[in-house]
């Protein structure tokens, strides 16, 4: 299963394979990708208000490439701390910078250069001065142990070739009863070994997706309770990505909620 990558698979190619498809959508968000992006995709397939995202950078909401609405999951109060555990060009972060006011924090942690200076220039733009973006990876979290009320997470656990450590980091940076507002792609069936030793594919967030019940049983494994689907998302509709696998593999997305427990 795509829970680990298999042996021999080369992971400094895919993370090279990531970082040039999401320097290139931060370069030109109007290119040709096998998945759908901006704020009109958000709002039309995805639930985003179309009015709120209006109201943004237009920089960072042009380079949206998430697969579901983690932001609609459950709340965000005032004052909390929320990461966006890879955050790309910050669209989500803002939107939960501004839910969680002068007196939270929003932190990004993204392994692009590219896409952390469009979030960072887009924060600053909209004069959100609790936003603060940090080079990092997932895996390995830039954040102390228990400082997270919130993390957010859009489109990007797929990419991982080591969710198990993902969600480890995810469970070791919340507090005792933080959330987790998760959206990433799912199928229906696990894929082959053949399609999963490919790093393309992996990069085209298709090879590395989780059948949705293995993706439940990941986040209970790590720690995490009361794990539960609160969305789904034809996310891949009309992509080329979906052009690339067979039919039965059903390639969509879910919202998954899930807590720490207090003790």
């Amino acid at each position: 299963m795509a829970i680990q990558s298999p042996p021999g698979f080369d992971v400094a190619r895919l993370r090279q394979l990531v970082q040039n498809t999401y320097a290139s959508v931060a370069d030109d968000p109007d290119g040709a990708f096998h998945f759908h992006r901006g704020p009109a995709y958000a709002a039309r397939l995805l639930g985003y208000d179309a009015e709120e995202l209006a109201t943004l950078p237009a920089r960072s909401a042009a380079r949206f490439a998430g697969v579901g609405n983690p932001l609609a999951i459950g709340p965000i109060h005032p004052g909390e701390t929320v990461l966006d555990h890879a955050c790309g060009a910050g669209m989500d972060l803002l939107l939960a910078a501004r839910r969680v006011g002068r007196a939270g924090r929003a932190i990004g942690v993204d392994m692009t250069p590219a896409m952390r200076e469009v979030a960072a220039a887009s924060a600053s733009a909209a004069g959100l001065e609790q936003v603060d973006i940090r080079a990092g990876f997932f895996e390995e979290l830039p954040i102390a142990r228990e400082s997270v009320d919130v993390v957010l997470s859009n489109g990007v656990v797929n990419l991982s070739p080591d969710k198990e450590r993902v969600f480890a980091e995810i469970y070791r940076v919340l507090v005792p009863g933080g959330r987790l507002y998760l959206a990433d792609v799912v199928v229906q069936r696990e894929l082959r070994l053949a399609t999963r030793q490919q790093p393309e594919l992996w990069a085209a967030c298709i090879a590395g997706a989780l059948p949705e019940g293995q993706l439940l049983e990941l986040a209970r494994n790590c720690g995490l309770t009361d794990v539960r689907v609160t969305h789904r998302y034809d996310s891949f509709a009309d992509t080329s990505a979906r052009a690339q696998v067979s039919s039965d593999l059903r390639v969509g997305a879910v919202g998954l909620f899930a807590t720490k427990p207090l003790g």
